[in-house]
């Protein structure tokens, strides 16, 4: 299953959720980033997993 994200309205969602205010410089080098890491997850993302493996552990303190 592939999907794809929008940085872009991702971004401008974080900006107003946090309130932030970036200049097109700082949103152009984040857009990168965001970029460039999801194409390195690309591969660990579609690595299948065996359907009988817990997802995770439960943290319990």
């Amino acid at each position: 299953m592939q999907t794809t994200t929008d940085w872009t309205a991702y971004l401008r969602q974080m900006e107003a959720l946090l309130d932030l205010e970036l200049d097109e410089a700082r949103r152009a080098e984040l857009l990168t980033q965001f970029t460039r890491i999801a194409q390195m997850a690309g591969p660990l993302m579609a690595l299948p997993l065996d359907t009988r493996l817990d997802v995770a552990g439960v943290y319990q303190a």
